[in-house]
Formats: C-alpha cells, structure tokens, sequence
C-alpha cells in the first residue's frame, strides 16, 4: 500500500488526469479498502488539529452529532462499526451524546482504530469500544477534565495545597490569597463536578463494554487514564503497550500487515487533504458519505489552498 509520499504521487497523478476532487478520491479509495477487508462499517473521524490548532473547530462538538448521523445514515448496522479516530478531544457533553449515539445504532459492537493519537475525549471515545486497535505508532491520553487549559485536579490540589500551608504557617495567607484570587467563587465546584462525570462516564462504559461488567479491570484502566498526578501532564502519550500492561483490550495493528496497510493509508490520505485543502475536520464513511468544516471563506483566500475536499 501507498506510503506518505506514494500517496501525494497518486493524488498528483490523479490530478493530472484530471480526476476532480483528487484528494476525496484517494481517501474514499482506501476507506473502501478496509471495509473490503474487515466486513464491518468503517467511519473515520479526522481532525486537521496539527495543521490548525487554532481553529474552533477541530475539536469534538455537538456540531459532530449531525456528522455522525449523516454518516450511519443507510449504513447496515448489523456489521457493526469499525471508527477510525484521530483528534485532541473536545466537549465533554457533546463526547457524552456522540458515543450514546453510537451505542444506540451500534450497540456494543463498535470498535476503535488509532492510526496516529486520539487524545481527551476522544481516548473516551475509544475507552467506550469493545476493542482499540493501536500500532507501535498509536497513542491515547489522559482523560482528566480541563477548565481554561487547566487540569481540573491540579486547580483542586492547589487549593487543598493553600488551606494546608496558611494553616501551618497564617503568614503565608496573603501569598496564597493572590494565587487563590484568579479563581472565581464557583470554579472549585465546577472543577470538582467536571471530574466526577468524566470519571463516572468512562467507568460505565468501560464496564458496559470492553470490561464486561469487571469492575477491577475498570477501576485499574480508570485510575491511569484519569489520575491526574500519575501523567502529570494532560498531553501525557499512552503508548499501545501500556494500554495493553493496564488492561485496555488492544488489537496489535501489526497482527495484520495488509490491514495496517490500508489503515495507515487511510492515515497519510487524511493528513495530506488537511495540508492540501482548507478543510479542518472530515467525517466519512467506506460508501464515501462525508461531512466537511472548512476554514472561513476569507481565511481560505489568505492561505490560498490550492485544492479543496468537498461535502
């Protein structure tokens, strides 16, 4: 199968031929090619994130729910799914809705692929699967909550950590008063409340699905996964091998050379539309049934893209 470059050279051939809308043609060509392969739905969620950090809508949002339901739209759901994922994450509610939705079409018969990194919400996306299929190149991360680009724990322990220190020390009290002052009177109990339903959500799905009722295997993968002081950092890379070491129900890519293959495929196809086009977020199904964000018209013109993925 193509690589990175094999890829550009075959979207370049197709464009000298004339072929529109070369760079969909090459990624619905190779989503074809797993669903061939497995038998099941194949539904990719791609983010442009890497390419576009800074634009809205690269994360996950309610917006993603008509993505979706465009998507599984005629699909035979009696296959069940296979979602490729790759994103930072995004809104917890609309992370909550998105994955009920997929339980209420699917069922329990849905399962991740992480061609590169599913971060956030979207490693709660993958949690809720039956099985994850992970390479050697393959990440999650962290599910604990972020408020304004703080981990939620960290707010709480620094605050646990004021009340210690001006205890054993009131003259501290008025260092600690100006740390303690940027946070508004209801942030704490936002912070508090946010970690308790990320935590309960990723338990009941674990434990519907890919724990089968086990609640020690649950609470394990729960505890590194959401454990703020353990990964220190909310950008923490969970690599395939640690998943499988805490209990996580991985499927080794390289099992099967001819799926990681296409997976990969599929990959480079996908990160060569975001640098090609102004696209910023692409859902698309193996019958070539997508959903495109695109940068603003007027961005568009600044950057001159010089191709275009369509809806």
């Amino acid at each position: 199968m193509p690589n990175w470059k094999e890829v550009l050279e075959e979207i370049q051939i197709e464009a000298k031929r004339g072929t529109p809308n070369a760079l969909d043609v090459i990624r619905r060509k190779y989503l074809l090619e797993i669903q061939k392969k497995t038998g099941r739905n194949v539904i990719a969620y791609y983010s442009g994130w890497l390419q576009r950090p800074n634009s809205i809508d690269v994360i996950v949002n309610d917006k993603d729910k008509n993505a979706f339901m465009v998507n599984i739209h005629k699909l035979d759901r009696t296959k069940g799914l296979d979602l490729i994922l790759h994103t930072p994450g995004g809104d917890l509610a609309a992370t909550e809705s998105i994955v009920d939705y997929l339980n209420q079409m699917f069922g329990n018969n849905v399962r991740a692929i992480i061609p590169q990194i599913s971060m956030s919400a979207g490693t709660m996306i993958a949690l809720s699967s039956s099985e994850i299929i992970m390479g050697k190149q393959s990440n999650l991360g962290p599910i604990d909550p972020q408020m304004g680009g703080v981990a939620c724990q960290a707010v709480l322990d620094e605050f646990q950590k004021a009340k210690d220190d001006i205890k054993a020390n009131p003259q501290a009290a008025p260092l600690w008063q100006v740390i303690i002052a940027k946070y508004h009177p209801t942030f704490l109990g936002a912070c508090q409340s946010s970690i308790e339903w990320s935590e309960k959500l990723a338990f009941d799905w674990l434990t519907r699905n890919m724990c089968k009722g086990d609640e020690t295997k649950t609470k394990k993968i729960l505890k590194e996964f959401s454990d703020h002081k353990t990964n220190k950092s909310h950008a923490r890379h969970i690599s395939k091998d640690k998943c499988k070491e805490i209990g996580v129900a991985i499927i080794d890519m390289e099992e099967d050379n001819i799926l990681q293959d296409l997976i990969l495929t599929v990959h480079h196809s996908f990160m060569r539309t975001f640098s090609r086009s102004a696209a910023t977020k692409i859902v698309e199904n193996h019958l070539g049934v997508a959903y495109v964000e695109s940068l603003p018209i007027q961005i568009q013109q600044q950057q001159q893209p010089r191709q275009f993925a369509h809806q």
